[in-house]
């Protein structure tokens, strides 16, 4: 089975032949519909998904059902990070953001794979290490940077694992998501708005200026995204996808945004 042509997802496209042939045997397909919880917090984490469309978000929760978002997971990643790092569960809730579907495997007999098929988790490795590294910037975009520059970050990692500029995003969702109230959500989408980068209806943002989103956006976008493609190369070669303002769209992984030039200093508050 080639598996270039099989699966969207980039982690199964790019693992060895033989390695691959050993997880296929396990693998079964998975609908996520939209707000699908996958990984309860502190409990087992019983299934690992690998998904081919939609994206999949991991949220932390405090006291007074206080919640933001910590991960961001499409079509290049996949879930069970803890599983990989050897225990069994997180504190954390992961569910899907946008629908979609993609692969799944029993947590136990991917672990077994792991013991007999070492190539497995050196690229699972890998990808729990891009995701660390997307979540610290997570965690520099939510301290230092303003409301719009981790909003704009936000749509860009949305766009960058959607198959076309529209997002089915709610002001609700994007408050929790950002763990700020929904006015400063409100307030944030019509700056945005304002720059002619997107346009927000009822239930749905659409992206029409993505170059000009990601200079809002600042150095909150971009490093983590190219730092994924350093670990597990780029995960749209070869994929056709529509086009949106001159560019294709889907997952870009940072392409184009000028971290370099801008270093990683963001602005305070």
């Amino acid at each position: 089975m080639d598996q270039s042509r099989t699966y969207r997802n980039h982690i199964l496209k790019i693992l060895p032949r033989a390695d691959f042939a050993a997880l296929a045997a396990h693998l079964h397909l998975i609908r996520l519909p939209a707000g699908k919880v996958l990984e309860q917090a502190n409990e087992p984490i019983r299934q690992i998904v690998f998904p081919d469309s939609g994206f999949i978000s991991v949220v932390a929760s405090g006291k007074q059902e206080r919640r933001i978002e910590t991960g961001f997971v499409g079509f290049e990643g996949m879930t069970g990070v803890p599983v990989i790092m050897g225990d069994d569960r997180s504190p954390h809730e992961t569910f899907v953001q946008v629908a979609g579907a993609g692969q799944c495997v029993e947590t136990e007999d991917l672990k077994a794979l792991m013991k007999t098929h070492p190539a497995l988790k050196e690229v699972f490795l890998r990808f729990a290490l891009a995701y660390m590294v997307q979540t610290a910037h997570t965690a520099l975009a939510n301290g230092r940077a303003r409301i719009e520059e981790r909003l704009a970050r936000w749509l860009l990692m949305a766009h960058d694992r959607m198959e076309r500029p529209e997002l089915p995003l709610t002001h609700e969702l994007l408050s929790v998501m950002l763990g700020v109230r929904r006015p400063g959500v409100t307030d944030a989408l019509h700056r945005l708005e304002g720059y002619r980068t997107i346009r927000a209806r009822r239930g749905v943002i659409t992206i029409l200026d993505r170059d000009r989103l990601m200079e809002i956006a600042d150095a909150s976008y971009g490093l983590p995204e190219a730092e994924y493609r350093r670990l597990l190369g780029d995960p749209t070669r070869g994929l056709a996808a529509p086009a949106n303002n001159g560019r294709p769209a889907g997952l870009r992984i940072g392409g184009g945004a000028p971290t370099e030039a801008r270093g990683l200093a963001a602005r305070e508050n």
